[in-house]
């Protein structure tokens, strides 16, 4: 019901912006430019769901050995017992557990490409356990709010992006982007606790938190002795590396276990056009409304008063040319993106700017998006809370990216 509310208002919203800039301003093209944007992201979403069928037939191939292998059993014993705390309702051994957890490690390593098809594969698999089919189950909204929180370890993309607009030290960002990614994966996995009435101070939940939390804080101790070059390089070689071994063992094991791993590698890729062409008016029913948002200036009016209030209030409001990227961020992970890059050439790469809006980037995914793509693919409707928790995870996200840029880099 309330992505409904959600498309309807970005729609009305963007006629009323459109209306008073031709009636007040004279601005004539607004509609003409809202109309091409609103065909442009029909178009977009189309090409989104064809580009993704390749990779993701790779992807469901792989899943495919790994499920006719019984690698299913392996991830159970690394993984179940806090697995069944957080997701009760998955049946001990299902299936659904190996892409879950690829999902989450694909992430962390900002393997976009990689996390897209298993998150879709792994929706799919909690979807066939699912008693009502138009309607989010509460693994469902767990997952997907894990998902779109977005713990990044290596947030490759943004490094990449930072090296190529000629930051000093693209990797001075790595940080604060993986304490901001920390707090907003936490705070979405409190908020779904809480709807589902899960205990986090099981011993077992607290136990693999706490876990995770060391690795985190060995792995910021580990990098923060690496020279800038050196964090830059380790970053892109250690992801690459660890998808290539992810690759060559699920192979590597279906080979050991007597699978014709090539006959399971097809018939797991037949799969993904079928997928592919399902989410296709879910894509594009969200990126349209989000591009005639856009186009109408409605973005910019959000921005503009927002500046207005801050300066009322005296808060120091040098974070205010990045919230454009912050307030896109949970719309349209493409429009974020170029928000961002945009930012780090008007402020420069290594200007207070230029830093937040990367850590802003890098804090979260793109809520709206994820839900249509994931919810799109398997036919539910009715997403209950799992927006809510998704747009909470982003707002503390923000708020972190924030805090942490300044205590980084302001007056730097």
């Amino acid at each position: 019901m309330i992505l409904n509310y959600i498309w309807i208002g970005l729609f009305l919203l963007a006629f009323l912006s459109a209306i008073i800039q031709a009636l007040f301003f004279q601005n004539y093209e607004v509609f003409s430019a809202v109309v091409d944007k609103i065909f442009e992201m029909a178009k977009t979403g189309f090409e989104i769901s064809i580009m993704l069928t390749g990779i993701m037939a790779f992807w469901l191939g792989l899943m495919r050995i790994g499920e006719k292998a019984g690698l299913i059993n392996v991830v159970n014993k690394a993984v179940g017992p806090f697995f069944r705390k957080l997701f009760p309702e998955i049946p001990e051994n299902h299936p659904v557990l190996t892409p879950i957890l690829l999902n989450f490690s694909a992430n962390m390593l900002g393997l976009d490409n990689a996390a897209t098809p298993l998150g879709l594969k792994a929706m799919e698999g909690l979807q066939s356990i699912n008693p009502q089919k138009d309607t989010a189950s509460n693994a469902q909204i767990m997952f997907l709010v894990l998902n779109t929180s977005g713990l990044t370890i290596l947030p490759v993309s943004i490094l990449a992006y930072r090296l190529e607009m000629g930051a000093a030290n693209p990797a001075d960002v790595f940080i604060p982007i993986l304490l901001t990614t920390f707090l907003s994966t936490l705070a979405g996995l409190i908020a779904v606790s809480i709807y589902q009435k899960i205990n986090l101070f099981h011993p077992t939940i607290l136990a693999y938190l706490g876990g995770v939390s060391a690795f985190i804080l060995g792995l910021l101790y580990y990098f923060s002795l690496l020279s800038p070059e050196e964090l830059s390089t380790y970053s892109r070689i250690f992801s690459n590396a660890i998808i290539l071994t992810i690759i060559t063992l699920f192979v590597a094991f279906g080979w050991r276990k007597k699978v014709n791993v090539y006959e399971a590698f097809i018939e797991g890729a037949k799969e993904s056009f079928g997928i592919a062409v399902a989410i296709i008016p879910y894509l594009v029913a969200m990126l349209v409304a989000i591009g005639a948002f856009r186009a109408s200036g409605a973005m910019d009016f959000v921005i503009d008063q927002l500046s207005l209030a801050f300066e009322m209030i005296g808060v120091n409001a040098d974070f205010l040319p990045a919230l454009p990227t912050a307030l896109m961020k949970p719309l349209s992970g493409s429009g974020a993106r170029g928000l961002m890059v945009e930012a780090m050439s008007n402020y420069g790469p290594d200007s207070f700017v230029g830093r937040l809006t990367s850590v802003m980037q890098g804090s979260t995914e793109t809520t709206l998006y994820v839900v249509a793509l994931y919810f799109g693919a398997v036919n539910i409707r009715k997403t209950r809370y799992a927006i809510t928790c998704g747009l909470i995870a982003d707002f503390v996200g923000i708020i972190a990216a924030i805090f942490i840029a300044y205590l980084f880099f302001h007056q730097v």
